[in-house]
């Protein structure tokens, strides 16, 4: 076509010219070069538009197509089209890609995705604490190079997707559970949680019902051995007394046993105490004393002192049944003759204090941080000859924590025993605040 043009443009260029002026003037031959070199430059712009076009397709591609005319400009422009299309296309998947990996990265669970070989392909933060991996050096090394436990090796190898592997964490800190998934064809997809803390609560439960089932059957196991007594022997009115007494005694234990579990377990499932119900300190106080003295009678020197007028915002039943727990562990460990102090005081931050001390022969330090425990005891003997349950510091805690407050102990053999309750400064007002009504 732009051959044609040059032709053309000669051709009819020059007999134009002397048509126009047959004299023959330089003008008219101008006219004719014109001519001639506009077709030429048609030519050569004809010639670069596909060059141009070309240029720009083997090129990086991000530059905007060349803008020309004709059907080469359609075409690049349909060209351009379609890579901004697919280049759209490709960062939404990618977005979608970083979401999607973003949120198994934030999933408490692990998740490490292998290949054929067992190599590692990609791995979540999770899943390198759980197996004690390096998510950048680790990747693409087999994952049983690193984790050099042979039942996780066995899992594996045997696919593992018809049960959970339950196993010690790599850094000794955590027990595991680990399934095993396949997925596009050859690949692998391990899925790892911890469940250190459902094995805890699983060993306490059944420990907890151990201990029940050891307390209630040992005051049964006498209330039996008693009624038989009595059915099949003949006893002297003394020898009755004595076995109906120690029936009674088992009796009231395992009462007591009873009532103290009822008590943890309505404590445990009830909802957070309301802030809007007020109790007089010195009416708690008060009734505390009274207690004390009737059950003390007279073995012990106790002094129960109130340093400053407050009121409790919670349960009424069961902030007292904590203080008396308290200050009856102090009264059923302390020797006779011993010093029992129970004390409450307002805190300099606007909280309050509830503290019991006594002179009792103290506790050893590795046994504090399980007191609160249920049915723990640094002396079983001892504690089931002074009539205790094991539950006392238990229901304790639970009632604390419920109100929003701590419980701490403080202990030294041979020098007697500290037990502080501490409620935050929303749970307690002083006297001068409590609006009277008119």
């Amino acid at each position: 076509m732009a051959a044609t043009a040059l032709l053309l443009a000669t051709a009819l260029g020059v007999p134009l010219a002397y048509l126009l002026e047959p004299s023959g003037r330089p003008w008219s031959l101008a006219l004719a070069v014109a001519a001639a070199l506009l077709a030429t430059a048609l030519w050569l712009h004809e010639r670069r538009r596909p060059q141009a076009l070309l240029a720009w397709l083997n090129g990086p591609l991000d530059a905007p197509a060349p803008r020309q005319g004709g059907a080469l400009g359609e075409l690049g422009a349909r060209f351009e089209r379609v890579l901004r299309s697919r280049e759209h296309d490709s960062a939404t998947e990618r977005e979608r890609l970083a979401q999607f990996l973003s949120a198994i990265e934030a999933s408490p669970n692990g998740v490490l995705l292998l290949d054929a070989e067992g190599a590692i392909v990609w791995l979540n933060r999770t899943a390198a604490e759980h197996f004690g991996l390096d998510p950048l050096r680790d990747r693409a090394q087999r994952i049983t190079h690193i984790v050099r436990a042979p039942a996780f090796a066995e899992h594996l190898q045997s696919g593992g997707t018809d049960r959970e592997l339950t196993m010690p964490s790599p850094r000794g800190d955590a027990t595991l559970s680990v399934l095993v998934r396949p997925y596009g064809g050859t690949m692998r997809l391990v899925l790892s949680q911890d469940i250190t803390e459902r094995e805890r609560t699983d060993a306490m439960r059944r420990d907890f019902v151990a201990n029940v089932s050891h307390e209630i059957r040992s005051p049964l196991t006498v209330l039996a051995g008693f009624v038989d007594t009595l059915l099949q022997l003949p006893l002297t009115p003394a020898e009755r007394e004595r076995a109906l007494t120690v029936m009674r005694q088992q009796a009231q234990r395992m009462q007591t046993l009873v009532t103290d579990l009822l008590a943890l377990a309505q404590i445990e499932g009830a909802p957070r105490p309301s802030a809007e119900h007020w109790i007089e300190v010195a009416e708690l106080m008060r009734r505390l004393q009274t207690d004390i003295a009737a059950s003390d009678a007279g073995q012990h020197r106790v002094v129960v002192t109130t340093q400053a007028a407050a009121s409790l915002s919670g349960v009424e039943s069961e902030l007292f049944s904590a203080f008396w727990n308290l200050a009856g562990n102090a009264l059923r460990y302390t020797p006779p003759g011993g010093d029992v102090t129970v004390t409450w005081r307002l805190l300099p931050e606007g909280g309050g204090e509830f503290c019991v001390c006594d002179s009792g022969p103290g506790i050893a330090r590795e046994h504090l941080p399980r007191l609160t425990e249920r049915f723990y005891r640094v002396d079983a003997s001892r504690s089931r000859a002074t009539g205790g349950t094991g539950l006392g510091l238990a229901i304790v805690k639970h009632v604390v924590q419920r109100h929003g407050g701590e419980l701490s102990i403080a202990s030294e053999v041979g020098k007697g025993s500290q037990f502080r309750v501490r409620l935050p400064a929303h749970r307690v007002r002083a006297a001068a605040a409590v609006a009277t009504p008119t």
